[in-house]
């Protein structure tokens, strides 16, 4: 805990329900976000997502359920809330024809921010999102990915309680990409609560200290990646490529205590065991003393994206 951050939730949402028609977008969403946590939503492209976090920023009403945001209810009418929450949205927000200091200095005034401080938290802000070498040109020279961390620095200026991020990286090259993650990473050092959506599996494993996976407008289960893994039983697989006495070690691993499963051919097996790294040393003098040459030892252990798999029945990123 950082000293003089406040321990009560910056963000509370409290089961949201968002409806177009006959589609229910958002159904029944809850969580909180604590000063200094970074809190993903996972999820495939219309999941829920983005409504969830328009409700979230005042942007749409919902049809039912709350908003909480620094202690203080949010709704599109309520001007004097948005102070504590910094929006970076998918569609980039910034004037092609003015710099960056100058789009800064912009958005800057808007919130309030004038003189000396508004100058001081421009270089500081150009600095954190990787942009200082570039301050004085004008946006439209930028690459994407630049476009893109200039427009997280406009969210950043007036220092929020709350900043939500919108897929920040959708269509980036990897070193923006990489500087985009960067910066989200530094931003719990100063308190800051950060909402982030994705449908990136290493981003939000990267980022988030917790995770909510949505689908379908609904949080199918949120956690710490350890908490989410657990759901698929925590269960590794380990792969076995070689030749020669497989059928005879495939007898023998299945009476080592940490496997649950062996399957394969004349040439592979697969093990489904518990810890793998602890298991390795076992199963690799068991195969070698039953009689097999070991050409490949593969181990994979369940992600996020095997979370997803188990809870919902299809990919990430269907």
């Amino acid at each position: 805990m950082i000293e003089g951050i406040p321990t009560q939730p910056v963000l509370v949402v409290d089961t949201l329900v968002r409806r177009y028609g006959d589609l229910i977008a958002v159904d029944g969403v809850s969580f909180d976000i604590g000063a200094g946590e970074t809190y993903g939503l996972l999820g495939p492209n219309g999941a829920g997502k983005t409504t969830t976090i328009s409700i979230v920023a005042g942007l749409i009403p919902a049809d039912s359920g709350s908003v909480t945001v620094a202690g203080e209810a949010m709704a599109p009418g309520q001007v004097e809330v948005k102070r504590h929450i910094g929006l970076v949205p998918q569609d980039l927000a910034i004037y092609p024809e003015l710099t960056a200091t100058e789009n800064l200095a912009y958005f800057g005034r808007l919130q309030g921010l004038r003189g000396p401080a508004l100058t001081e938290r421009t270089g500081e802000v150009l600095e954190l999102v990787g942009l200082a070498d570039r301050a004085k040109e004008a946006t439209k020279n930028f690459s994407g990915g630049m476009k893109r961390r200039l427009n997280i620095g406009v969210g950043l200026l007036h220092r929020p309680a709350l900043l939500i991020l919108d897929e920040p990286t959708v269509g980036v090259d990897l070193q923006s990409r990489n500087a985009i993650l960067e910066s989200v990473e530094s931003l719990s050092a100063e308190g800051m609560a950060v909402l982030y959506t994705t449908h990136y599996m290493e981003e939000a494993e990267r980022l988030c200290d917790r995770i909510a996976i949505m689908d379908s407008g609904r949080i199918q289960a949120e956690g710490t990646r350890g908490q989410l893994v657990t759901l698929t039983g925590d269960l590794d697989h380990i792969r076995l490529a070689g030749a020669g006495g497989t059928a005879a070690t495939a007898e023998a691993l299945r009476a080592l205590p940490a496997v649950e499963q062996v399957a394969g051919d004349r040439r592979t097996l697969m093990l489904t065991v518990r810890d793998a790294p602890a298991a390795l040393a076992a199963i690799v003098t068991t195969a070698t003393e039953t009689g097999m040459t070991l050409s490949d030892v593969e181990i994979t252990r369940p992600d996020l994206e095997s979370v997803f798999l188990h809870l919902t029945g299809k990919a990430l990123r269907d």
